[in-house]
């Protein structure tokens, strides 16, 4: 069969091919230290898995309408309006099949043939590609200390510039953008009618910082935002596929002609645990955030004592990422290789910085257990000096 020129183009996640690998030698009994999750290792909470027990029961388990159930989109105006300061209606959210969906049909929705979309570097490994789907063309955008230099941006734009996307807390780096820095970008948005795709799915997994959105700033620069967000990250639900979009009614309506014709609705079931999930006690979001907080500094100073690497200190997120460049010898060409040795000859797996458009790094997960991290870190260490001497 001859493959369409639009499937060969597309570049398969590096992400993805790297945690399968992990995977297979943890079946083969491989004592595997996986630093590659871009998940979090705690169980769904126990209420969540019980209000989609009674959906299930109650027979809620038919069709819904496309763009989500009332009572969850309800929720999340309500979420949006209590925590994010951002006024919405029903009809101005989609729920999705996990925020990688949201982003998806909100792309294809804003982006034409030759469209210039900004994409800050370093970038989570999907927008590209779905940009290259929609027949628009990345422009990549060189940041500093892993944030948007408002006047680099300005100079970026162009007269086919559409899009932007901004990503805080952000993955890869779990940088997370201050007030003042947002008000700057939105700014420059406004004055260049310049859209904006905001993805918020680590919102709640912030340390030091304080998360703000920047359709908050200003009713203009609102109408110019789609945010994206879900359940995945915050509530430990990455399985359970909800997602979901907030922007003006007209772009809302267009991704759900969109979703229409790709899945239809999300899980009816999984829709419930969303809804119990941001509606009932919220407890074990702060627990689960404590214990991240814990993690990251323990990898910070486990990190510290390694020579000739240097991670950047994460505000957000549940990642590391980690300059090794200085390690590229003896056969290592770049993350990629490092990343296959790391994994070959320490058992550690982590995830190339190549995947997220900076070969100089490598992205390491501490969403797992300390003792997991303190194993990891040993190897690490001992990998390092090994190929540094």
């Amino acid at each position: 069969m001859k493959i369409s020129t639009l499937a060969k183009n597309i570049a398969p996640s590096v992400t993805l091919s790297i945690t399968a690998k992990a995977k297979e030698m943890k079946k083969q009994g491989v004592d595997v230290v996986s630093f590659a999750a871009g998940e979090p290792d705690f169980d769904t909470p126990l209420f969540i898995k019980e209000a989609a027990k009674k959906a299930i029961d109650e027979g809620f388990t038919k069709y819904t309408a496309t763009s989500g159930i009332l009572e969850l989109k309800e929720a999340i105006v309500k979420k949006l309006f209590e925590e994010n300061n951002l006024k919405y209606t029903p009809k101005e959210i989609l729920v999705t099949n996990g925020a990688k969906q949201a982003l998806f049909n909100i792309i294809m929705t804003l982006v034409d043939k030759d469209d210039e979309v900004i994409v800050p570097v370093p970038y989570w490994v999907s927008y590209v590609e779905m940009i290259k789907m929609a027949q628009g063309k990345p422009v990549f955008l060189k940041t500093k200390d892993f944030i948007i230099d408002s006047d680099l941006l300005e100079k970026t734009i162009t007269k086919k510039t559409k899009l932007l996307i901004l990503n805080s807390p952000n993955n890869p780096t779990g940088a997370v953008y201050d007030e003042k820095i947002l008000e700057k970008i939105a700014k420059i948005c406004v004055k260049h009618n310049l859209l904006v795709i905001s993805d918020e799915i680590y919102e709640k997994l912030v340390y030091d910082k304080k998360h703000v959105s920047i359709a908050s700033l200003s009713e203009k620069i609102k109408n110019l935002t789609v945010v994206i967000n879900g359940v995945s990250k915050t509530y430990a639900m990455t399985g359970w596929r909800i997602g979901y979009a907030a922007g003006p009614e007209e772009v809302i309506k267009a991704a759900t002609k969109i979703q229409d014709h790709s899945t239809s609705n999300p899980s009816s079931i999984s829709q419930k645990a969303a809804l119990a999930a941001l509606t009932l006690e919220q407890s074990t979001v702060a627990k689960m955030v404590l214990e991240y907080k814990k993690r990251r500094d323990f990898m910070m100073s486990g990190l510290s004592l390694i020579k000739n690497i240097y991670p950047f200190y994460p505000h957000g997120a549940f990642y590391v990422f980690v300059n090794v460049k200085k390690l590229y010898q003896k056969g290592i060409k770049n993350s990629v290789d490092f990343c296959q040795r790391l994994l070959d000859e320490a058992y550690v797996a982590a995830i190339p910085g190549v995947a997220f458009g900076d070969d100089s790094y490598i992205r390491l997960s501490f969403a797992t257990d300390i003792q997991s991290i303190k194993k990891g870190l040993e190897r690490l260490k001992n990998f390092c000096e090994r190929i540094g001497n």
